[in-house]
């Protein structure tokens, strides 16, 4: 019980090491020589012309986020379907309520008006 224990630890204690270690290499490895050519925005290789900054609408980020979300959730489902046959009552009545769950948000998103396109 203790060798389990052990290993937790051991993990905890090494776990942290590997993010710090990303953010402190490339400080030390990468070359340190700024120019103002280097600090112009780079887009595409062609020089911008007039106002560069575009303010997109709410609406496309709200209709990008609910088609990931349902995008997501159709992965959770593609096993389910995949092993119906097989599946006890408990985990049928569980994937319905998931189902309804998602109808529910999906119906939420549609009266909120998340959805128009205009």
């Amino acid at each position: 019980m203790l060798n389990n224990w052990l290993y937790i630890g051991l993990i905890l204690i090494i776990a942290p090491i590997f993010p710090i270690m990303a953010l402190i290499i490339p400080r030390i490895l990468a070359p340190h020589k700024p120019s103002p050519l280097k600090s112009e925005t780079y887009e595409c290789g062609i020089e911008t012309v007039g106002d560069t900054w575009v303010q997109f609408k709410v609406q496309y980020y709200n209709f990008a986020l609910i088609f990931l979300i349902f995008d997501v959730e159709i992965v959770f489902l593609f096993p389910w379907a995949i092993a119906y046959q097989q599946l006890p009552l408990f985990a049928v009545v569980e994937g319905i309520l998931f189902i309804l769950i998602l109808v529910a948000g999906l119906v939420y998103a549609w009266r909120k008006g998340f959805l128009e396109w205009f």
